[in-house]
């Protein structure tokens, strides 16, 4: 049984169910609730927790909902977040009913986004990292409150986890990143691969190893460079 449920919303948003007790899940990002509740009464599942990357509407807008109908609490870095019940900064450690979730700080966003790591447990021996959108499967959040450096520095922040972590993005844009990057990198033969791969299966996960390799703005050798591929992205 897979410890992670992907969600669909609004066409390309993702919202995860990670199950870890019997009987119990975690929600991350939830930006609408009936899709949740469906997956919930379907998996036979009770909501006790709701993590959230960041305040934005989409990831946020069915909390209220979840919270009502379910009792959950919920857990975010930003006051902005309707309903939250414990603002998280990043580099702390959290528990879960003895689920440990490390706060990873990733902003450039926004000012206070955060990537939830969910460390191995049970049957699961790998980290679920939930990137919300800062990273995503071969490409990058758009820079709003902060600046290109701080956005890069949270990149490389992610890029030095371990290479067999697997990464859960908030949004679904990896057919569009993967054809960004072959118009600077047309050799490269792995994101060639990925975009084949993706096009037969577009659900995540992805790894870090795998961004290492074929995410341009992981792979951006400075702030610079980087700046000029999201300005590139941004007119593709």
């Amino acid at each position: 049984m897979d410890a992670v449920i992907t969600l669909r919303a609004f066409g390309d948003n993702f919202i995860y169910l990670v199950r870890y007790e019997p009987g119990q899940a975690i929600a991350v990002d939830p930006g609408e609730a009936s899709g949740v509740l469906c997956a919930l009464k379907e998996h036979d599942l009770t909501l006790t927790t709701i993590l959230v990357t960041h305040h934005h509407y989409d990831h946020s807008a069915g909390i209220s909902d979840l919270k009502k109908k379910t009792g959950c609490k919920v857990i975010g870095p930003d006051k902005r977040i309707p309903g939250v019940d414990q603002i998280v900064e990043g580099g702390q450690t959290i528990t879960v009913d003895g689920l440990k979730i490390e706060v990873i700080p990733t902003p450039g966003h926004t000012q206070t986004s955060v990537c939830f790591l969910v460390c191995p447990f049970g049957d699961n021996p790998h980290g679920l990292l939930f990137t919300g959108d800062t990273m995503f499967i071969g490409g990058c959040g758009r820079v709003f409150e902060t600046d290109m450096q701080t956005m890069y520095d949270s990149l490389r922040t992610l890029a030095s986890l371990a290479d067999d972590t697997l990464v859960y993005p908030g949004h679904d844009y990896t057919e569009e990143n993967y054809r960004f990057a072959l118009t600077m990198e047309p050799d490269n033969e792995a994101v060639k691969a990925q975009l084949a791969r993706i096009q037969r299966n577009p659900t995540p996960p992805s790894t870090i190893a795998q961004e290492k390799a074929t995410n341009i703005f992981i792979r951006a050798n400075d702030a610079q460079v980087f700046a000029q591929l999201r300005r590139k992205k941004d007119v593709f």
